[in-house]
């Protein structure tokens, strides 16, 4: 009977000065503030741009060009109100890209198809679009859900051939895109979905009919950082911001963790997110001279939805779970090849819904103009963003201001291909930023584990 006595005390001594319950709470907090926590995961993105940008200085040097005058000129034309608009216009399909990607990127898959998947998806809901006449919202819905039947699909492809036949989904969704480009080539044709406009040789899918179209965003901007409506916002998304952290806190069961901790780091999380939102979002999006897409709320529905998922949700947890260990889900009952389908079937409806605000906010048809490779951009904003919704919003906006201040380098004598370079060394930046952090975090990881082993030791052999 001593010995299943003993055993308690020694058991618990390893784990509990680790335990949540021992760890006050002022220490959880700076713990969430320090080198490990927010500190960690807003200063490597900052570095890594520091570090990009100071190479981007050099490589414009080197092309003969002042960095400081040609990063100001940027920076001036970025600021003007049409370009605002066009940022966010381009930012807005960037995000969904990336957001299509980092569904896949989740559970360890490569969804290169994000490209054929919305540019099929695109023309054949602009088709259908354009031969049928509903009355609002049905000619919208039926549009968007079309396009996210179509992405999805099309995806779905590529993760039945994983599971079935061991294809790789990089091999089949590259294919799978020269695939989508010969059918939307075979059937924009004036003879099959498309037609010839009057007076030109653009062919084009019938134009989408009035009822079917989705109004620019500004009124509705004006409105909403006009009036009561910015209260309401403020008001929930703060009080989301603090219930999301205390829960992460509770439900973590981690040494270091700590209600109180959590409500702390919610109300500063909150405290930026209404200083932002009404001091900096609010002046710049109101009276802006040019169309903001109207489904640009729908990109920000897409980004919490999948943030929600994939952190508070049992899919979520057996998304990743899958993705890490498929034997580990396996063995927890988890069907790895079933979370594989599904995967690719929301990565691609979600690409789907990539060219939506394009076909039913501007150009209503599509055509060889409609804007293409938006997947491969999805990719490097994604990477960029480390696949969080939040980060991925920034780097969506980065590169949308890369893209759109691109044009005026030629003002200053510098060729605009040096946008395409500055891109490639923000992405390799962070990419190598990150993974020395990763590796740093794995030393502070194996340090602690090392240091709470000897206590226990030491505990064991003191009690013995």
């Amino acid at each position: 009977m001593s010995e299943p006595q003993e055993t308690p005390k020694t058991a618990p001594a390893p784990a509990g000065g680790g335990s949540p319950e021992h760890v006050p709470a002022w220490q959880a907090i700076l713990r969430g503030l320090g080198p490990r926590g927010w500190a960690l995961r807003l200063g490597a993105p900052v570095l890594a741009l520091v570090i990009s940008l100071v190479i981007t200085m050099i490589l414009l040097r080197v092309t003969g060009a002042d960095p400081v005058s040609s990063i100001q000129s940027m920076i001036d034309y970025g600021t003007t109100d049409s370009s605002i608009v066009d940022i966010l216009n381009r930012a807005t399909r960037y995000y969904l890209s990336a957001v299509a990607v980092a569904i896949g990127f989740r559970m360890a898959l490569l969804n290169i198809g994000v490209d054929g998947q919305y540019r099929l998806a695109a023309f054949l809901a602009a088709a259908l679009g354009g031969a049928l006449t509903l009355p609002a919202p049905f000619g919208q819905m039926l549009v968007i859900v079309a396009a996210m039947l179509i992405g999805g699909l099309w995806a779905a492809i590529a993760g039945i051939l994983k599971v079935t036949r061991g294809v790789s989904e990089v091999l089949s969704t590259i294919m799978l895109n020269a695939i989508a480009t010969g059918v939307i080539a075979y059937l924009l044709n004036d003879k099959r979905l498309a037609e010839v406009r009057p007076g030109s040789n653009n062919v084009a899918t019938a134009q989408i009919p009035e009822s079917g179209r989705v109004g620019p965003f500004n009124g509705a901007l004006n409105s909403i950082f006009s009036g009561p409506v910015l209260w309401v916002i403020l008001v929930a998304g703060a009080a989301a911001i603090v219930y999301l952290s205390y829960r992460k806190q509770v439900a973590a069961g981690e040494p270091g963790k700590s209600p109180v901790a959590g409500l702390v780091l919610g109300v500063i999380g909150a405290a930026v997110f209404v200083a932002v939102t009404a001091l900096v979002v609010g002046p710049i999006l109101t009276d802006l001279p040019g169309e903001v897409y109207g489904l640009l709320p729908m990109a920000v529905v897409v980004g919490i939805v999948f943030w929600v998922v994939i952190n508070f949700t049992r899919f979520g947890f057996d998304l990743k779970v899958s993705g890490l260990s498929p034997t580990a889900a396996q063995a927890s009952g988890v069907s790895a090849k079933r979370m594989v389908v599904i995967t690719m079937i929301a990565s691609g409806a979600v690409a789907g819904l990539i060219g939506m605000p394009e076909l039913l906010g501007a150009s209503y048809e599509y055509s060889l103009n409609f804007p293409a490779g938006l997947g491969f951009t999805g990719i490097t904003v994604a990477l960029l963003g480390r696949n969080h919704p939040f980060g991925i919003a920034l780097a969506a906006l980065l590169f949308a201001f890369l893209d759109q201040t691109s044009d005026v380098l030629q003002e200053v004598d510098v060729p605009k291909e040096i946008v395409g370079v500055m891109q490639g060394v923000v992405v390799l930046t962070v990419v190598i930023v990150y993974e020395l952090v990763r590796r740093w975090e794995i030393r502070l990881q194996q340090r602690t584990v090392a240091a709470e082993l000897a206590t226990g030791h030491d505990l064991a052999k003191g009690a013995a």
